[in-house]
Protein backbone atom coordinates (compact mmCIF):
# COMPACT_ATOMS: atom_id res chain seq x y z
CA UNK A 1 0.00 0.00 0.00
CA UNK A 2 1.24 3.51 -0.81
CA UNK A 3 1.02 5.31 2.54
CA UNK A 4 3.02 8.31 1.27
CA UNK A 5 0.21 9.32 -1.09
CA UNK A 6 -2.32 9.90 1.71
CA UNK A 7 0.12 11.77 3.96
CA UNK A 8 0.82 14.59 1.49
CA UNK A 9 -0.67 17.97 2.40
CA UNK A 10 -1.03 19.22 -1.17
CA UNK A 11 -4.12 18.88 -3.29
CA UNK A 12 -4.66 19.14 -7.06
CA UNK A 13 -4.51 22.78 -8.12
CA UNK A 14 -2.40 23.78 -5.09
CA UNK A 15 0.59 25.89 -6.21
CA UNK A 16 4.01 24.34 -5.80
CA UNK A 17 6.45 26.82 -4.24
CA UNK A 18 9.87 27.52 -5.67
CA UNK A 19 11.69 29.79 -3.23
CA UNK A 20 9.48 32.78 -2.47
CA UNK A 21 7.55 32.65 -5.76
CA UNK A 22 4.78 30.10 -6.42
CA UNK A 23 5.22 28.10 -9.61
CA UNK A 24 2.03 28.54 -11.66
CA UNK A 25 -0.03 25.47 -12.35
CA UNK A 26 -2.59 25.03 -15.13
CA UNK A 27 -5.38 26.64 -13.09
CA UNK A 28 -3.43 29.84 -12.42
CA UNK A 29 -2.03 30.58 -15.91
CA UNK A 30 -3.36 33.87 -17.27
CA UNK A 31 -4.57 33.85 -20.87
CA UNK A 32 -3.02 36.73 -22.84
CA UNK A 33 -5.31 39.27 -24.53
CA UNK A 34 -6.43 38.59 -28.09
CA UNK A 35 -3.64 39.41 -30.51
CA UNK A 36 -0.87 38.92 -27.93
CA UNK A 37 -0.59 35.15 -28.27
CA UNK A 38 3.02 33.96 -28.18
CA UNK A 39 4.04 31.30 -30.70
CA UNK A 40 4.45 28.62 -28.05
CA UNK A 41 0.83 29.17 -27.00
CA UNK A 42 -0.74 28.62 -30.44
CA UNK A 43 -3.24 26.16 -29.04
CA UNK A 44 -6.51 25.37 -30.80
CA UNK A 45 -8.46 27.57 -28.38
CA UNK A 46 -6.31 30.60 -29.24
CA UNK A 47 -6.53 29.95 -32.99
CA UNK A 48 -10.31 29.75 -32.68
CA UNK A 49 -10.38 33.00 -30.69
CA UNK A 50 -8.41 34.74 -33.45
CA UNK A 51 -11.08 33.54 -35.89
CA UNK A 52 -14.15 34.43 -33.84
CA UNK A 53 -17.13 35.16 -36.08
CA UNK A 54 -16.06 32.83 -38.90
CA UNK A 55 -18.08 29.90 -40.18
CA UNK A 56 -16.56 26.46 -39.56
CA UNK A 57 -17.33 22.76 -39.74
CA UNK A 58 -16.29 20.84 -36.62
CA UNK A 59 -15.78 17.11 -37.22
CA UNK A 60 -16.26 15.13 -34.04
CA UNK A 61 -16.27 11.47 -32.98
CA UNK A 62 -18.15 10.04 -30.03
CA UNK A 63 -16.71 6.52 -29.65
CA UNK A 64 -19.18 5.36 -27.00
CA UNK A 65 -22.31 6.54 -28.80
CA UNK A 66 -24.54 4.04 -30.55
CA UNK A 67 -26.75 6.75 -32.10
CA UNK A 68 -24.06 8.85 -33.81
CA UNK A 69 -20.44 7.83 -33.79
CA UNK A 70 -19.29 10.68 -36.08
CA UNK A 71 -20.99 14.05 -36.44
CA UNK A 72 -20.29 17.38 -38.15
CA UNK A 73 -21.38 20.64 -36.54
CA UNK A 74 -21.56 23.74 -38.75
CA UNK A 75 -21.74 27.21 -37.30
CA UNK A 76 -20.15 30.51 -36.40
CA UNK A 77 -17.40 30.62 -33.76
CA UNK A 78 -18.84 32.53 -30.80
CA UNK A 79 -16.34 31.61 -28.07
CA UNK A 80 -13.56 29.15 -27.35
CA UNK A 81 -11.98 27.87 -24.15
CA UNK A 82 -9.40 25.28 -23.16
CA UNK A 83 -11.88 22.46 -23.35
CA UNK A 84 -14.80 23.75 -25.44
CA UNK A 85 -16.06 25.62 -28.49
CA UNK A 86 -19.34 27.55 -28.61
CA UNK A 87 -20.94 27.67 -32.08
CA UNK A 88 -24.12 29.35 -33.26
CA UNK A 89 -25.94 28.09 -36.33
CA UNK A 90 -27.80 31.00 -37.99
CA UNK A 91 -29.67 28.59 -40.29
CA UNK A 92 -31.36 26.78 -37.39
CA UNK A 93 -30.98 29.27 -34.53
CA UNK A 94 -29.30 26.57 -32.44
CA UNK A 95 -26.25 27.08 -30.26
CA UNK A 96 -23.76 24.31 -29.54
CA UNK A 97 -21.33 23.80 -26.67
CA UNK A 98 -18.81 21.30 -28.06
CA UNK A 99 -16.14 19.58 -25.99
CA UNK A 100 -12.64 19.69 -27.49
CA UNK A 101 -11.92 16.12 -26.40
CA UNK A 102 -14.23 14.87 -29.19
CA UNK A 103 -12.86 17.14 -31.99
CA UNK A 104 -11.11 15.37 -34.87
CA UNK A 105 -10.50 18.43 -37.03
CA UNK A 106 -12.01 21.75 -38.08
CA UNK A 107 -12.60 23.15 -41.58
CA UNK A 108 -12.81 26.87 -42.22
CA UNK A 109 -14.75 28.51 -45.05
CA UNK A 110 -12.21 31.31 -45.40
CA UNK A 111 -8.58 32.10 -44.65
CA UNK A 112 -7.52 31.37 -41.06
CA UNK A 113 -6.11 34.19 -38.92
CA UNK A 114 -2.92 32.90 -37.32
CA UNK A 115 -0.07 34.68 -35.57
CA UNK A 116 3.42 33.41 -36.37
Amino acid sequence: MNNDFYQKNTFPGTPIFNGNQPTPDQTSVITPPLGDIPFEQSYIENILRLNKGKKIDVYMSFPDSTEWRNKVFTGIIEQSGRDHIILSDPATGKWYLLLMIYVNYIEFYEKINYIV
